[in-house]
């Protein structure tokens, strides 16, 4: 939807951090769902899978914990470094919101790198990886060892636009837009 609002490109199944391109702007756009987003004061960004194993070697991620966070941020740095290889500026745009109460905020940050001695890292009690600013305390990232999913924990900025759709504008259904578009199972062919 980004996308179609700018007259940008969308790019299906991204691997990399750039999922809607426009001129020489890429952005990578992420939806939060919360309860009551106009008193959320930060968001869990799922940023991907990050494997210091297979992109580093590291085997036993607990064995050193300082290692493996420098590790999970040199890949977030080599796959911000790659985009803005290929465009100027490099954004995330982040959607919460509540479909039952139709409340939403959006914000838009730049998104870049992170320096690695800026955090120190330790094992919550899931076992996962967590990274605090060393200069504030704050709990910034979430690495979990079992599937490599990189988390990114956001402010939400005082200048995020809050809004809410009126009650009475109808939410069309995901079934009436497949029954407008004239969708049947004929258009998929399972093969396997």
């Amino acid at each position: 939807m980004f996308a179609y609002a700018i007259k940008g490109d969308h790019i299906p199944g991204t691997v990399g951090v750039a999922d809607v391109l426009w001129d020489d702007c890429a952005w990578s756009m992420k939806t939060v769902q919360a309860s009551r987003p106009f008193d959320a004061k930060r968001v869990r960004l799922v940023s991907g899978r990050n494997s210091p194993d297979y992109s580093m070697g590291i085997s036993d991620p607990r064995a050193d914990l300082a290692a493996t966070g420098r590790a999970v941020l040199s890949i977030w740095n080599a796959r911000v470094n790659e985009a803005l290889g290929e465009f100027e500026d490099l954004r995330v745009a982040v959607l919460v919101r509540n479909i039952q109460t139709r409340e939403f905020v959006l914000f838009e940050e730049e998104s870049g790198r992170f320096v690695p001695d800026d955090y120190r890292w330790e094992l919550n009690r899931n076992s996962n990886l967590v990274g605090f600013d060393i200069a504030t305390g704050t709990h910034r990232f979430t690495w979990q060892p079992h599937g490599s999913q990189f988390t990114i924990h956001r402010d939400i900025p005082a200048s995020a636009r809050q809004f809410r759709i009126i009650p009475n504008v109808q939410i069309v259904e995901p079934d009436a837009i497949l029954t407008q578009i004239g969708y049947g199972p004929e258009w998929i062919n399972i093969l396997g």
